[in-house]
């Protein structure tokens, strides 16, 4: 039996598992690691922030379903990966040895990289920030609303797309759902605040192509909201956003995408490249230990930061493991896209599906309540049957569809 780890319980993690388990107790033992006994659902993040969803709907439990499939399932984290020696050491004092090891454990969020955030800011990238976003919007009751993300900085080693942001999608999410609830929950009316919004890159949404940019434009056109672009955050300060090029924005309320960082034990253990991301292959093996896969935003590859990526990764990581265990499967050739359903408030939403990023030639904008419906079911879908996504004829139908758009 070969001696499986997953480090991480997201969606690249949970892919890994629900595509390799059936080979559990036959050809391999599976041990999963994960900080919290629940996985989060961080498509619904921006929902409890705006819209009060209960944040136990972002809450996937996941340790009954991963032991009841026969997995060994550890609430802790890593706190040191020896890849010579196959050894996970765990921050409860255990040490674990491996065969192969996947590591999906995803990527920091650096809030304290952005001076005054702390004291003045606010975010939707994890669920206790998404929940204080929510009893500070209660309470607002008009101003300036600034939102954009910080500038993230990522390694060398791998030739993967340059972004200035990790993903501004969730910006999207914020501004629109921001402007929904303002509208209809607290009655304010068009000139009782503004929403200002910033990019580090030279263009808003830098990773789709021309038809997402001319719908959202033409929405924040519609409603009245201002872009600024090249904008770099400094800091935050009660009543400021202040750039790094000395301009400000007047702000009552500063909803930040972070920077994106490694996490400190794949730094520690040198796995990592120059900013401490995983370089791996188009197979997801890290480039100086075969034994080794990762997926999902902590590898270098994944760009932008995107759950749909993490997906296509471990799907890619986890045939690749099969196919080394004698098993009969192809593995699909790494061919990543843009996928997201920006929620915009009430039945709004907008399905962007997007290659340009990668050379090729398809942009998708669908502005639809279907869009919507179907934001709302695979969410539903991940979080009824614990993180396993839906069957790949399913997703096999999504793709003919968006492709006929």
């Amino acid at each position: 039996m070969k001696k499986v780890i997953i480090l991480g319980a997201g969606f690249a993690g949970l892919h890994i598992f629900y595509t390799i388990r059936h080979l559990i107790a036959k050809k391999i033992e599976v041990t999963v690691i994960n900080p919290m006994d629940y996985s989060l659902l961080k498509p619904s993040l921006p929902e409890v922030a705006l819209d009060g969803l209960d944040v136990k709907h972002t809450h996937i439990p996941i340790k009954k379903s991963l032991e009841s499939k026969g997995a060994t399932f550890i609430q802790d984290e890593a706190v040191k990966i020896d890849a010579k020696k196959q050894l996970v050491h765990l921050g409860k004092g255990d040490v674990l040895d491996y065969d192969t090891l996947f590591i999906a454990m995803g990527a920091v969020k650096d809030y304290d990289a952005i001076e005054g955030f702390r004291e003045y800011g606010y975010s939707v990238c994890d669920d206790a920030q998404a929940q204080r976003l929510y009893k500070r919007l209660e309470c607002f009751e008009g101003g300036d609303i600034v939102t954009g993300s910080a500038k993230s900085v990522f390694g060398t080693r791998i030739d993967a797309p340059k972004l200035s942001a990790p993903c501004e999608g969730p910006i999207g999410e914020i501004m629109f759902m921001a402007d929904h609830y303002l509208k209809t929950q607290k009655h304010l009316l068009p000139e009782d605040y503004l929403i200002n919004i910033f990019s580090p890159a030279k263009e808003f949404f830098e990773d789709v192509g021309p038809e997402p940019h001319i719908t959202v434009g033409k929405f924040m056109q519609e409603k009245n909201m201002k872009l600024h672009t090249e904008k770099v955050l400094k800091k935050i300060e009660k009543q400021h956003i202040v750039f790094e090029d000395g301009t400000k924005l007047p702000c009552d309320l500063a909803i930040i995408i972070p920077p994106y960082k490694a996490p400190k034990v794949i730094i520690d253990s040198a796995l990592g490249d120059d900013k401490g991301f995983i370089p791996t292959d188009a197979k997801m093996k890290h480039l100086d230990y075969k034994n080794i896969y990762a997926a999902g935003d902590i590898t270098a590859l994944a760009q932008p930061k995107l759950g749909h990526i993490a997906i296509i990764q471990g799907e890619v990581a986890a045939k690749e493991f099969m196919k080394e265990l004698g098993e009969k499967v192809e593995v699909p050739a790494y061919k990543p896209e843009v996928f997201c359903i920006m929620n915009m408030g009430g039945a709004e939403a907008v399905m962007i599906n997007d290659n340009t990023l990668y050379g090729g030639e398809r942009s998708v904008a669908f502005y639809s309540p279907i869009s919507k419906a179907m934001k709302w079911g695979f969410d539903n879908y991940l979080y009824f049957n614990r993180g396993n996504m839906p069957p790949e004829w399913a997703l096999k139908l999504t793709d003919k569809l968006t492709g006929m758009l």
